[in-house]
């Protein structure tokens, strides 16, 4: 229903652009949070760079990708060496802390509202910052999970106690309190005091590349191979509790159409448009109070049929948050 002209907002406008963000969220009695991967990425989870390189650079220099993304999708020979590149993946993105604490400022400025989480993100980060669980709806996925890879029954599984033998059969250990970070695997020491959930790994090992076989997980029904509860194909298990959620956030909605609403999108994109940012778009355009307010990097848009009715920041969402609380 949307044109496809867009109004976009330069940086130069940033500075009103935020002070009536503030405003419109003071005013709100109801705020809906959409969320991508630029929210994490401000918060210090990146997929690329010195975190990749810091945990995977064996794996880099043996199969040549240079992200962590790309090197989920690599075909690797054997279940072993599978777990032991996912396990690693998992464990920092899912288990360990996000280094900038932008999803806590983010707690903190709508706390006291009447909010729902709409995320397409599954690394349990908004949960970690304190947010009520029965106010999330995580449509991908989570990295917390495990499935039946076939899938022969819609249930899924906790998989923090596996994902810890796993990176611990490795070499690496968890939550030692030792002074030692690295930039590689077992490169270029620099003393840090580490906290209780950092994945590290103590100076002069080299980390193996395969985890014992009696870790692969398998379905406890079917002995068949488990994956990742994360939504890649007609594979994905939506079990009981994503279901509930969604009738959560629908139920959400439902009761606070004739409210007064922000509808605020951080960090997504257009990979999957169709879940936060079109829906955010069309609530705005048919709710009678509703503001629609944008904040991100690259991609701070709203159609023009909603131009009145939107508030589009290009910049970093951690940044957006300081300046809220500074003002």
């Amino acid at each position: 229903m949307f044109s496809k002209i867009w109004t976009k907002q330069s940086t130069k406008e940033s500075f009103n652009k935020i002070e009536q963000l503030k405003e419109k969220i003071e005013e709100a009695d109801t705020i809906i949070i959409g969320s991508g991967a630029g929210l994490s990425t401000s918060a210090g989870f990146t997929y690329t760079g010195d975190r990749f390189t810091k945990y995977f650079s064996d794996f880099q220099k043996k199969y040549g990708f240079q992200d962590m993304y790309s090197g989920g999708f690599y075909p690797f020979e054997s279940f072993e060496e599978h777990w032991a590149y996912w396990s690693r993946y998992i464990y920092i993105n899912r288990y360990m802390d996000a280094p900038k604490p932008v999803y806590e400022k983010l707690y903190d400025l709508v706390k006291e509202k009447d909010y729902f989480v709409l995320t397409t993100n599954v690394d349990h980060c908004f949960q970690k910052a304190g947010f009520d669980k029965y106010r999330l709806f995580y449509t991908q996925g989570d990295y917390g999970l495990f499935q039946c890879s076939v899938p022969c029954h819609q249930e899924t599984y906790d998989n923090e106690e596996e994902i810890r033998k796993m990176v611990e059969a490795q070499g690496f250990v968890i939550g030692t309190r030792i002074e030692k970070s690295t930039n590689t695997l077992h490169l270029q020491p620099m003393r840090q005091l580490k906290t209780e959930k950092e994945l590290t790994l103590p100076e002069g090992i080299i980390p193996k590349m395969a985890i014992p076989s009696e870790l692969v997980p398998v379905c406890p029904k079917c002995g068949k191979p488990m994956s990742m509860n994360l939504r890649a194909d007609n594979t994905f298990v939506e079990d009981e509790g994503w279901h509930n959620a969604a009738e959560r956030y629908s139920e959400f909605l439902r009761r606070h159409k004739h409210t007064k609403t922000v509808f605020l999108e951080l960090g997504t994109g257009y990979n999957t448009p169709g879940i936060i940012k079109y829906n955010f778009w069309n609530m705005t355009d048919s709710w009678d109070d509703a503001t629609y307010a944008c904040i991100n990097l690259n991609e701070a848009a709203a159609p023009t049929e909603i131009k009145e009715k939107s508030i589009c920041v290009g910049a970093d969402i951690g940044e957006v948050l300081n300046q809220i609380f500074e003002k």
